[in-house]
């Protein structure tokens, strides 16, 4: 059993402080939605509106159709992981499964044959008789996904439950989360401020910032194709040129910055139009580090600019390269490995180059905060 959920128009206010503020925004039935934000952004409020442990002061909230006012948490058709798993340490593992059935008077032996079959389900097989402390880290988040689905809610809510594991193991267990959700098949919100986690395992994302809404799509969409400065500064590194527009012709955008001509697209609007822009306004142009080549890497591109070389970083399979335009404008690009640098010096003038396509241009907005 699954279920979809509807936020109509959410506010939860504590005093004059709006730590989300009309939020509107349907999650299907069955699908893994990420609500991704900075720290304070309002997701877990929402999160725990959504559960029942917290009240709307505003909108409604719909589960399955059904308006969720005066339904308390025990009553919902959800089930909630917290941060920090609040696993039993006294109880075996196959207990701390079956702690919510025996709450709600089922049989021993239905619980643990309940126990077996999801500890099956987390490939925890023949492990319900240890004791919690005797798992690793990502065994015990595997726990805590079987207790929350133990009472077969409709709606799993993950509030940034890998956050406390080693990089390794949470890249491992984005995987095995997604896994899980495939099988079981039902809604799974997670909370996160991590894009990685967002990117690689969800169907779509909601982008949050001071508790509004600022785009929501699928991790494509929300990354290729920002509606908000916020967005394209906080999903992914981008490389942000301030400038003023020149002229337009359709979706493109001829950008003045730092003495240089660039042609860029213009960003999307959420209703799926385009902005508009008037000669002389304000913009900002986004540029994926990813996106800017090298003069020799690519034959043909419709910008092309030169940069001081300032420093090279090795990170494994990437290497970031760090210039500067005048020294006023910072400017990156990721290139692959394999690509030869050891003859780039440093203050030397490098030409690079990059798409129209690959280029966005926005009105001047806030961005995101590193």
């Amino acid at each position: 059993m699954s279920a979809d959920v509807e936020l109509q128009k959410v506010s939860v206010s504590f005093g004059n402080f709006y730590a989300a503020k009309n939020v509107s925004v349907k999650i299907e039935k069955g699908e893994f939605f990420s609500f991704l934000g900075p720290s304070g952004c309002g997701k877990t409020t929402l999160l725990r509106a959504i559960s029942g442990f917290a009240e709307p002061s505003d909108g409604k909230i719909l589960i399955g159709g059904q308006d969720m006012a005066g339904i308390g948490p025990n009553k919902r058709p959800t089930s909630l992981i917290f941060q920090n798993l609040a696993l039993f340490p006294l109880m075996s593992v196959a207990d701390n499964i079956a702690f919510s059935l025996e709450v709600r008077g089922t049989g021993k032996v239905q619980r643990r044959n309940r126990a077996d079959e999801l500890l099956e389900l987390v490939a925890l097989s023949g492990q319900g008789n240890k004791k919690v402390h005797e798992l690793s880290g990502g065994q015990k988040q595997r726990v805590a996904i079987a207790r929350a689905l133990a009472i077969e809610p409709a709606v799993l809510l993950l509030d940034e439950p890998l956050s406390a594991l080693d990089l390794k193991l949470r890249q491992k267990m984005r995987t095995e989360l997604r896994e899980i959700q495939k099988r079981v098949g039902i809604t799974f919100i997670y909370i996160t401020h991590d894009q990685g986690e967002a990117l690689t395992m969800s169907d779509r994302i909601a982008v949050m910032n001071e508790g509004e809404l600022e785009q929501v799509g699928s991790g494509h969409n929300v990354y290729e194709a920002p509606h908000t400065p916020f967005v394209a500064s906080f999903v992914g590194e981008n490389n942000a040129f301030y400038g003023t527009v020149i002229s337009t012709n359709g979706d493109m955008v001829r950008v003045s910055s730092q003495g240089k001509d660039f042609l860029a697209k213009a960003g999307d609007l959420k209703d799926g139009k385009k902005h508009t822009f008037q000669k002389r306004d304000k913009v900002i142009m986004f540029v994926r580090p990813e996106s800017i080549f090298l003069k020799d890497q690519i034959n043909q591109a419709d910008n092309i600019f030169s940069a001081i070389f300032k420093t090279i970083e090795f990170e494994g399979n990437l290497k970031n390269i760090y210039l500067s335009i005048d020294g006023v404008q910072d400017v990156r690009c990721s290139i692959s490995n394999a690509v030869e640098t050891a003859t780039l010096s440093t203050s030397e003038s490098i030409e690079l180059k990059f798409s129209s396509r690959d280029a966005v241009v926005l009105p001047v907005g806030p961005l995101a905060v590193d």
